[in-house]
């Protein structure tokens, strides 16, 4: 095991600089800059602010420069829209918020997930598996950008129960709805994919066996079936936890929490360089990062991937 988790942190490692690479690229080659806006600025003035940043260097340079700056300081340089904040002290301030929510719906998303998909899969066919289909349906038609303004039009317009917007780390209050509208669209992918993945499970032949062999029915489920039935599910997870821990733009718009989603678009619509690739950083290397979890989550399950 310890040799598989090597080879595939050698993997990582140069997929990461070859993401910083392009990402600086595409960026670049995109018309336009930071400091282009709706009035033209002088060209004295902009070729004065091309080189206080770097950006009459070479390509290559600049490249290297920034690279350099990660690895020695762990530094992705000042924010072209914002002098007087570093692109560390953005996702310092964002991160956080996104974290917390991030991994609160993916606790919900999980928990209900597994257990409503399981639960449809060992009562195939009765009313607890259409009732969990059901609400693994009416959950997936209704996206995070659609169950956001219905949560704060129930539980703030009409109920008075919880605030509309804003965040708080000492206040739950605020945090019920973020997660509600995050976690939801989740939950009904992860019920699917494991009831479908219980069912083909529980029709095997080793299930069969265990059965013929007078085990209790609540040992064939928890010993045998659930372990190999979460193999599809693990392969889902990685990417979802990437997607609900670096935030939703949708989140952050109508429930103003101060995340790192809005940040970003903010960033690409003003094209602040720095800032969008710091968050470019962040998301792939997690991406990559959990990636290797679940693919050590998988040689753990199944022995037969590790070799």
């Amino acid at each position: 095991m310890f040799g598989y988790i090597l080879r595939r942190l050698a993997v990582a490692i140069p997929t990461l600089l070859l993401l910083i690479v392009f990402s600086f690229i595409l960026m670049h080659a995109a018309p336009g800059g930071p400091f282009t806006r709706d009035r033209e600025i002088p060209a004295q003035v902009l070729a004065n602010l091309e080189a206080k940043y770097g950006l009459d260097d070479p390509l290559w340079k600049q490249i290297l420069d920034y690279v350099w700056g990660i690895i020695r300081h762990f530094d992705f340089g000042p924010s072209f829209v914002y002098p007087d904040r570093s692109v560390n002290e953005i996702i310092a301030a964002g991160f956080p918020v996104t974290l917390t929510y991030g991994l609160l719906s993916f606790v919900l998303a999980v928990g209900v997930g597994v257990a409503l998909g399981a639960a449809a899969a060992i009562r195939q066919n009765s009313w607890l598996d259409y009732l969990a289909v059901g609400i693994s349906i009416g959950a997936q038609v209704l996206p995070n950008f659609v169950m956001a303004p219905i949560l704060v039009l129930l539980f703030t317009l009409t109920l008075g129960w919880l605030p509309g917007g804003g965040w708080s780390f000492n206040n739950p209050d605020y945090w019920i709805m973020p997660v509600i509208a995050l976690g939801t669209s989740y939950m009904a992918s992860i019920a699917r994919i494991t009831r479908s993945s219980m069912l083909e499970v529980l029709s095997s032949n080793h299930i069969r066996t265990a059965r013929a062999k007078g085990l209790p029915e609540r040992r064939v489920i928890w010993k045998h079936a659930m372990k190999p039935a979460l193999l599809p599910v693990i392969s889902y997870l990685g990417p979802a936890f990437v997607s609900m821990i670096t935030g939703s733009v949708v989140i952050d718009m109508y429930f103003s929490t101060g995340g790192i989603g809005k940040s970003f678009v903010d960033s690409a619509l003003n094209r602040d360089y720095a800032v969008m690739m710091g968050v470019t950083i962040l998301v792939g290397a997690l991406t990559i990062l959990f990636s290797l979890v679940v693919d050590i989550m998988y040689a753990w399950i199944d022995p037969k991937i590790r070799y």
